[in-house]
């Protein structure tokens, strides 16, 4: 049974990164604000991740802007669901893995840690064909060297061993404003239509009715709103230790949900850049069976004139595939230590999950070649969605108790807004279900 904590204080899961940052309640606002930005950005640059990059270019080049409504109400959702997540964590102290395993039986509990390491090693997939891909474009390396190049970067992770926690969010940062500048200098040299956006924002009907348009949409959800990082957040969030008090507890919900909602917003701005991209450099122009990262690479050139574009698409790329490996081990490492009590180094967790992502990564590129980098990716995105249900329900379930969040517990209309989500993404995933068997 759950009970709501006297003292404010729990650790922080990973043990390989360390460093709480205390808010006091005495100081300014401001001070108080910048104290708790960063874990939102910590958890954002997995909604911007190569899974992504694959689902929006190929929404754009095949059916323009009419998908950014898909991308802009997947972020919405994503915002709605890691608010839920920060409740859990700040104001109830637990992740949702440990309270997991609290309030469910050991057969439960191993089927939700099962899933949710199959939602990391799906993303870590995304990362290592991003990451690999993008050195190829920049550096000519071979897919299959690039895969296997990707294997050494839990150097990085063992580099940061001991670093404090602020540290790991600023490297992020850094790593997301060369991922936005990039795509910001893009977008100038193409001058893309500014009403076909404001028209591709309002949702359209046929959507739903067309299997290729549903199947990228649900891919673009599953990229978007990514299971693991529901873990992720409600666990990195308590690396703010506030006083106890309910009127303190109020006002770090409220500068942390700020950081939740500025930090996807920005995930939304690449996404929607990425997407737009598509749109205005191949659908626009004729190129609408662009579905694979590298023709979009090597198209880029010709289209914009200039080889500054391809040249900062490919960086943009590579900094996307380094910047979710953060995210993916210390979610890993919080999965392991909330579900089974099991601690290990995380250099330990980033080689076990990195071989797990190599093993499919190069028999998919050994199988299907070069060309099939983009099927893959987006197929690793289908994936992440069909895990998002099983853990919203819990989430949900969890923040909406009283006797963990207290007067926090979720109102009627917030619980009616995350029941209507969870209903709508299992429901387009059984619709996608359906429709697959339907055709075969």
């Amino acid at each position: 049974m759950f009970r709501l904590p006297k003292v404010a204080t729990a650790p922080f899961c990973p043990s390989e990164v360390r460093g709480s940052v205390f808010v006091s309640p005495t100081a300014p606002w401001w001070q108080r604000l910048l104290r708790f930005l960063g874990p939102g950005l910590l958890v954002s640059v997995g909604y911007m991740d190569p899974g992504n990059w694959a689902t929006d270019i190929e929404a754009g080049s095949k059916y323009g802007y009419a998908l950014l409504w898909v991308v802009l109400f997947s972020s919405v959702a994503a915002m709605v669901l890691q608010y839920l997540s920060v409740k859990l964590g700040l104001i109830g102290r637990i992740d949702l893995a440990r309270a997991c395993r609290r309030h469910y039986g050991p057969r439960v509990n191993f089927v939700l840690w099962a899933l949710a390491e199959l939602a990391i090693i799906a993303c870590d997939v995304a990362e290592v064909l991003g990451s690999a891909l993008a050195l190829h474009l920049l550096f000519g390396v071979s897919l299959v060297a690039g895969i296997v190049i990707t294997a050494f970067d839990m150097l990085i992770v063992l580099g940061l061993k001991g670093h404090g926690f602020r540290q790991v969010e600023a490297i992020v940062l850094g790593l997301i404003a060369t991922i936005g500048s990039c795509f910001a200098v893009q977008l100038v040299l193409l001058g893309p239509d500014w009403q076909g956006i404001v028209h591709g924002l309002l949702p359209r009907q046929e959507t739903l009715a067309e299997p290729g348009m549903l199947y990228l949409a649900i891919g673009i959800l599953g990229a978007t709103v990514m299971p693991h990082n529901l873990y992720l957040h409600s666990s990195v969030v308590q690396t703010r230790r506030i006083v106890e008090s309910t009127e303190a507890r109020r006002d770090a919900l409220r500068f942390a949900t700020f950081d939740t909602v500025g930090s996807l917003s920005l995930a939304f701005v690449v996404n929607a850049a990425i997407l737009t991209l598509a749109a205005a450099a191949f659908h626009a122009t004729g190129h609408q069976e662009v579905t694979e990262i590298q023709d979009a690479y090597h198209l880029l050139d010709p289209v914009v004139g200039t080889t500054l574009a391809s040249l900062l698409f490919g960086i943009a790329l590579l900094a996307s595939g380094q910047s979710s490996t953060f995210t993916g081990t210390i979610a890993g490492q919080i999965l392991l230590e909330g579900f089974l009590e099991l601690k290990i180094p995380c250099w330990q967790r980033r080689l076990i999950t990195r071989l797990l992502a190599l093993v499919p990564a190069l028999a998919g590129v050994l199988w299907l070649g070069e060309a099939g980098v983009g099927t893959l990716l987006v197929a690793s995105q289908v994936v992440l969605s069909f895990q998002l249900p099983f853990a919203i329900w819990p989430l949900i379930r969890f923040t909406s108790e009283w006797r963990l969040m207290g007067p926090f517990a979720n109102g009627m209309a917030l619980k009616v807004v995350a029941w209507a989500l969870f209903a709508l993404i299992a429901a387009a995933n059984l619709w996608l279900v359906a429709g697959l068997f339907g055709q075969g």
